[in-house]
């Protein structure tokens, strides 16, 4: 069976490989990094491995489950999975090889929707363009979305290192939102996830930021979904936005799953 999700934007994770390394302040808090010490400390065979104390910690070491890669395989019901929820696909340390293989499992499972998000696009648009050939088929997969992650204007960079990445659907983790983004250039992304920070050390969110970006979504024909405000607990702060919650989704995207999937395909 696939985990089960609790994020808003998505049913299903699966996790081919575990650990990373933080890179930039919206890796501060990491929820990922928090859960892995539990789940090492429990006895989860995934997280034995430590990663470096400076970036990383105690079961959070990069690793690879090549007995994770035929899980999707086993799925009865097509289902909007979310890969890596505890990694990034493509950290220095999975090798390409192993990246084609997540590919060859996705291209054999149609069905299912998959969203990879990364804080290290500059890799991805290069690893996806070396994998095309090995994968076979149509390219991109018409099954697989691809994201990164920019939590402050410093980093919206990665926006343009997205772009160069052929994908069926580019979406934007605006998560956690740490400031505005007043140089993000929006063009050729289908979706935009935008949320503040939770947990002890969660810094606060300004809705003025998020107002903006929802804006230019508005305008743009982006498809928006506002995940949370944040708080001590992820529920903390609630969901709405000027009396109401977004939770749009790219036009036709989810076409291929089954009509009782419980999430909204409405478009900006």
């Amino acid at each position: 069976m696939a985990d089960r999700s609790s994020i808003e934007w998505t049913e299903a994770t699966w996790n081919p490989t575990t650990g990373c390394d933080r890179i930039s302040p919206g890796c501060d808090n990491c929820y990922a990094l928090r859960l892995s010490s539990r789940l090492k400390a429990m006895g989860q065979a995934k997280y034995r491995n430590d990663g470096d104390p400076r970036t990383s910690g105690p079961g959070f070491g990069v690793t690879k489950h090549t007995s994770a890669l035929g899980e999707p395989l086993r799925w009865r019901r097509p289902r909007i999975v979310f890969v890596n929820s505890m990694s990034d696909l493509f950290h220095a340390k999975i090798p390409s090889s192993f990246v084609a293989q997540v590919w060859g499992t996705m291209a054999k499972t149609p069905q299912h929707t998959y969203q990879i998000l990364t804080k290290r696009p500059e890799r991805m648009a290069k690893v996806t363009e070396r994998i095309a050939e090995a994968v076979g088929g149509p390219w991109p997969l018409p099954n697989v979305w691809l994201g990164t992650s920019i939590e402050s204007d410093e980093y919206v960079r990665r926006a343009d290192y997205l772009r160069k990445t052929p994908a069926t659907v580019r979406f934007l983790s605006l998560e956690p939102l740490l400031g505005p983004l007043p140089s993000l250039d929006l063009s050729n992304i289908d979706w935009v996830i935008v949320g503040g920070e939770s947990g002890p050390d969660h810094r606060p969110l300004d809705l003025d930021w998020v107002r903006e970006i929802r804006d230019r979504c508005v305008e743009a024909d982006i498809a928006f979904f506002f995940k949370q405000v944040g708080g001590r607990t992820p529920k903390a702060g609630g969901r709405e936005l000027d009396g109401r919650t977004w939770d749009e989704f790219p036009h036709g995207a989810l076409a291929g799953l089954e009509s009782g999937t419980s999430l909204s395909t409405s478009g900006a």
